[in-house]
């Protein structure tokens, strides 16, 4: 199976998933988790018409940045914010889906006043409330974007969830349902610079699940690329 093959057949369980759902599949954005994978296999999926590509490690994405491999599709930002790597990220991804605390949304929006724009991201929650995990719990959220409305060179345009690993990927659906309801919630409180278009959650094993249950953005990386490869990056 080749990249192509494999995402035309993440596209169409997506359409199944939406299907159920009475959702159009047009609305689910499909992001490329190319974490290990180089530059030639993003192309291959930005080729094959991923809507996205999400990077989890900041030196790997900056290496397949001047490498080209993100020409033609929007470049996001999926993996764990480390205060000391936010000037290397603003301005630099289309998109930060993982900002989980006060202090991020504070660094990233000095900086990105800095560079004179406005840095696009997602709150990420910790919907499973697991201990040591990133993001924001469930009953902080509201806090945390009353603040963020308050926070200049940050737009926040939507949520972010990676609940906790179940073996059957059916089990993840109540969380996702939680998500969503989340989401609806803040949508409805209309805060200044809050614009509530995105709800990404689910990965290869749960994506569907995800969609069901409401997500309008999946981050998909195995499904597309096949098992990750910690090899050379080229």
């Amino acid at each position: 199976m080749t990249i192509a093959d494999n995402v035309k057949a993440v596209r169409e369980k997506i359409a199944e998933a939406a299907a159920l759902a009475g959702r159009d599949p047009k609305e689910i954005t499909l992001v490329a988790a190319a974490k290990t994978h180089d530059a030639r296999a993003v192309r291959e999926a930005i080729a094959a018409g991923v809507d996205a590509v999400g990077e989890n490690r900041v030196q790997e994405m900056l290496q397949k940045k001047a490498q080209g491999a993100y020409e033609g599709a929007p470049l996001h930002y999926i993996g764990h914010v480390q205060t000391n790597k936010i000037r290397h990220l603003v301005g630099a991804c289309d998109l930060i889906e993982s900002v989980g605390s006060k202090t991020q949304l504070e660094l990233i929006g000095k900086r990105a006043c800095a560079l004179g724009l406005t840095q696009d991201v997602l709150i990420e929650v910790n919907i499973g409330r697991e201990p040591g995990k990133a993001g924001v719990l469930a009953e902080e959220l509201d806090e945390l974007c009353a603040r963020a409305a308050e926070i200049s060179g940050v737009r926040v345009m939507g949520l972010m969830a990676i609940p906790p690993f179940v073996e059957n990927p059916a089990d993840s659906r109540p969380y996702f349902e939680s998500m969503y309801q989340l989401f609806v919630d803040m949508r409805a409180k209309k805060y200044d610079n809050i614009f509530m278009h995105f709800l990404s959650m689910g990965m290869s094993d749960t994506f569907a699940e995800a969609v069901k249950a409401g997500a309008n953005m999946v981050r998909v990386g195995t499904a597309i690329f096949g098992a990750r490869s910690y090899g050379q990056l080229a």
